[in-house]
């Protein structure tokens, strides 16, 4: 477990389910691993009920299973989970895409154009996990631009579920270069105003990432045979 520092009162619940999200996401809390409460309790100087509450709200989003007089555990990733969420997500971007197109200030434009590029100096660099960041800030911003609550509120349902399969497909070296190549599309898509040309763009983004992770997952497989 990583060391962490102890979390201020205020905003309490959703700084606790960040900072837990974010060390199952990056890989912090592995798969299959026992989420032990007394450790974690002492990590964030917090009490059981919080900590419960937030692994609720984990679970929900597909990142932890709970199991009575079991407890908590690192949910497992399977392709079939995968193949049945990667769809819905990647028909939830294209439609924020198309949407941004419309309804994006200049303003906005810009500072996804400036996100892309520091998530290219990241990965120039080998900095997979600031690469990682960039690349959620990016389609955060994206989802933001295109100013539909509703839209928003179904994709915050799937982000957490997809948000690990993401950091595992953006990880694989031999996906970089594909990935970066797409999102220079999707941000020339957007400069462009093409809101057609960025949705497509976006759900082939989605669905390149999920082939990826099949064989990321395959590989695991035969590793632990």
């Amino acid at each position: 477990m990583t060391s962490q520092s102890a979390i201020p009162r205020r905003s309490l619940h959703d700084e606790l389910v960040a900072r837990l999200r974010r060390q199952i996401v990056e890989g912090d809390m592995a798969p299959g691993d026992k989420i032990n409460e007394r450790e974690l309790c002492e990590t964030y100087g917090v009490s059981r009920t919080p900590l419960r509450e937030a692994l609720k709200v984990l679970a929900r989003e597909g990142l932890v299973t709970l199991t009575p007089h079991r407890g908590a555990h690192v949910s497992m990733l399977t392709v079939a989970d995968l193949e049945d969420a990667f769809p819905v997500i990647g028909a939830l971007e294209a439609l924020a895409g198309e949407l941004a197109c419309a309804r994006a200030s200049d303003r906005q434009i810009a500072g996804l154009s400036t996100l892309h590029k520091r998530m290219q100096t990241a990965y120039k660099g080998g900095d997979r996990k600031e690469y990682f960041r960039f690349n959620q800030m990016i389609h955060e911003a994206l989802a933001r631009a295109a100013r539909n609550p509703v839209l928003d509120q179904m994709r915050e349902m799937l982000t957490g579920r997809v948000a690990r399969a993401r950091y595992y497909a953006d990880i694989s070296i031999r996906h970089w270069d594909q990935t970066m190549a797409e999102h220079e599309e999707i941000v020339a898509a957007l400069q462009a105003r093409d809101g057609e040309r960025l949705g497509q763009v976006l759900k082939a983004h989605l669905a390149h990432k999920l082939e990826t992770l099949r064989a990321v997952l395959a590989e695991k497989e035969e590793e632990t045979s």
